[in-house]
């Protein structure tokens, strides 16, 4: 069965300091502003704090028209910039919104579970994880209705 490597958030060990988002942008982006930078975001709701990140489901794979996101052998999907010639259509087209794009920035950017988050945490509130395909699927497509 094919896996991919997904980044598990545990709200109650965070404390909101960011340093999740900072070290995501500095892979991605070369710089270490963290916010519109970053692939994974925290937001303080009353509740306490969530994320929103990509969880791999490569839903937009198919939106790519010149075929700049592929789904490697890991499971993690991955953006050519090389390849990619900046229309965002997998930015709109993206179900849960976590396609990013930075103001200043031409090519799209996603999560590719390096991992840099989960070791900038200081609470520990972020894991690396290992989940079968097929689960991130159905649970993408419960989210949209699709399925339950």
């Amino acid at each position: 069965m094919a896996t991919a490597k997904i980044i598990v958030f545990d709200p109650d060990k965070c404390k909101g300091c960011l340093e999740c988002e900072k070290a995501c942008s500095k892979v991605l982006n070369k710089n270490d502003k963290g916010g519109e930078y970053s692939a994974i975001r925290i937001h303080e709701t009353e509740a306490g704090y969530e994320m929103t990140n990509c969880n791999m489901c490569g839903l937009c794979i198919d939106m790519c028209p010149v075929q700049a996101l592929k789904r490697l052998n890991n499971g993690t999907v991955t953006l050519d910039k090389n390849v990619c010639i900046g229309c965002q259509a997998c930015v709109g087209f993206c179900p849960r919104g976590v396609m990013r794009k930075a103001p200043d920035i031409i090519s799209p950017f996603k999560c590719i579970a390096c991992g840099a988050c989960v070791r900038a945490c200081p609470e520990e509130a972020l894991e690396l994880k290992e989940v079968e395909l097929d689960e991130l699927e159905e649970t993408v497509y419960a989210y949209l209705g699709v399925c339950e």
